[in-house]
């Protein structure tokens, strides 16, 4: 396990340790600037509502200009195929965040609210390990080119040679909730595939992107323009993105809604689209399982806050465990250690704004006026103290009675709220798990591997955990079917939708 924080600091302290340290400058066209306008927005502390600091405000002139940039680092430099160039700034990049990686849990812990313990695994470690380092080895291994032997054609021999190159401008928009390891999972296959990039971080998480820019600057040799970051609170600014002609794809990762959106007003442009979007998971809990091994799935539907767009928020238990299974959840979820993300003890921090709060206590209301029952949590955190008090914290919360095509049991609401919901036999099982317009995760649970892997091969999902099988990591690739996205992130699969295909054919000589 890495270092990490002073465990008797709190979200104070690391907070005004962050602001200290943060860089609130945009990087465009190799230069770390303000914005044109001047302005900058405020970066909230979800933990407590305080202030942490301030970032530049991007206006439409700044994302034109990087936009611009980012076209003439693609169109006139040689960073699309200069493969050493590549490799080595992109383990320059690697050694950088590397040397600045504590400071950057802080700052993860300052403005996520994501408790120490998630930065030693998916907010920071797991990424910081691979999500650059293999895209990077890709640049070698990767098969750019492979020819065809063609026969003949009107009495001639041909030969067919199919090149793989870069897609061009990519813009990469990412969520406040993993925004390191998306962020890395983006630049990681973009850029290596030869891409330049224009990074939109999101507003309630700007500073880590930030670090990323001034880190590009200052410590790579990376061409000017090959990665620009633009931070702006403007919806219409980012617009820009989905309908600039110079942008020749959308890489997004965050609510099915915005998706759509994007794929929608990119359209006129044709743009290509990679969306990693919502998710409604489903565990499942087979009737040879122990009851005793669903605890550490439906914990996990709390991690982060549940703000997990992967996360198991269905658990459905076979009849013959289920009143078992919830009393079991159910203790399991009332001793959750919530508060402080400072804290080495806590699980569950804030969620990352007082509108979403109010989103996850609305949706729990609805459960409620729809007949389910709450059968833990349901409400604001108690007893917390300080400034803790104006944080954004929901407690961990188990609904049971709902129906299975009730809104709390079909809707994304991205919080620390588990729906556990019975069934009688696989079949039925596997009915439920696939009656949603999501289908990005999930798992099964059963005494009997092949059994249970049976069952996986039956969802209708991107990813599945057999057993608590993992299923993330760099070269495992990520997305989801239906509503929950196009396209995958990570692995081959990953890195080859940052390339186009061209097909070359030529005449043999005689």
């Amino acid at each position: 396990m890495s270092e990490v924080v002073d465990p008797a600091a709190t979200s104070v302290d690391i907070g005004w340790r962050a602001a200290g340290r943060a860089e609130k400058r945009m990087l465009i066209d190799g230069k770390l600037v303000a914005a044109a306008s001047g302005a900058e927005f405020d970066n909230l502390s979800p933990a407590t509502g305080l202030v942490l600091g301030t970032t530049a405000a991007a206006g439409a002139q700044d994302m034109d200009g990087a936009i611009g940039a980012a076209r003439r680092a693609f169109d006139e430099s040689d960073w699309s195929t200069n493969r050493g160039l590549r490799q080595r700034v992109l383990a320059q990049l690697q050694d950088a965040i590397e040397a600045e990686k504590e400071d950057l849990r802080e700052e993860l812990i300052a403005e996520v609210g994501c408790p120490v313990m998630t930065t030693q695994n998916a907010q920071l470690d797991w990424p910081l390990a691979d999500a650059v380092r293999y895209p990077a080895r890709l640049i070698d291994d990767f098969e750019w080119e492979r020819t065809l032997d063609g026969g003949g054609l009107f009495g001639e021999r041909n030969a067919r040679t199919v090149v793989k190159e870069a897609v061009g401008v990519v813009a990469a928009i990412t969520p406040s909730n993993f925004p390191i390891e998306v962020i890395l999972n983006k630049l990681g296959p973009a850029l290596a595939a030869g891409n330049t990039v224009v990074l939109k971080p999101d507003p309630n998480t700007p500073w880590n992107a930030t670090r990323l820019g001034r880190l590009i600057a200052e410590r790579t040799d990376m061409p000017p323009g090959v990665v620009n970051v633009v931070p702006t609170p403007s919806n219409e600014v980012v617009a820009q993105l989905g309908t600039d002609p110079r942008v020749d794809m959308v890489s997004f990762t965050g609510s099915t809604a915005v998706g759509k959106h994007l794929m929608r007003v990119g359209a006129d442009t044709m743009k290509r689209t990679f969306l990693e979007l919502g998710g409604k998971s489903a565990m499942i809990v087979l009737d040879d399982a122990k009851p005793g091994h669903v605890i550490p799935g439906a914990i996990g539907a709390c991690v982060h806050a549940g703000q997990a767009c992967a996360a198991n928020t269905r658990m459905l238990v076979h009849r013959s465990l289920f009143d078992e299974a919830v009393g079991n959840v159910t203790m399991a979820f009332g001793g959750v250690p919530v508060g402080d993300p400072a804290l080495p003890t806590t699980l569950v921090g804030p969620l990352i704004s007082a509108a979403q709060k109010q989103r996850v206590l609305d949706a729990i209301e609805g459960a409620r006026r729809d007949g389910a029952e709450i059968v833990v949590g349901g409400g604001e955190v108690a007893g917390l103290a300080g400034h803790l008090r104006d944080g954004h914290f929901v407690a961990p919360t188990v609904i049971v009675g709902a129906d299975p095509g009730s809104s709390i049991a079909q809707d994304e609401v991205f919080g620390p709220v588990l729906v556990m919901l019975p069934f009688d036999d696989d079949d039925e099982a596997v009915r439920i798990a696939n009656h949603s317009a999501f289908g990005l995760a999930g798992a099964v649970v059963s005494a009997s591997p092949e059994r249970a892997m049976g069952i996986a091969r039956r969802i209708r999902t991107g990813a599945i955990g057999v057993n608590g099988g993992m299923y993330y990591g760099a070269d495992a690739p990520f997305g989801g079917y239906k509503h929950s996205g196009i396209g995958r992130q990570c692995g081959i699969e990953g890195f080859a939708q940052y390339t186009e295909t061209k097909t070359i054919g030529w005449r043999l000589p005689r």
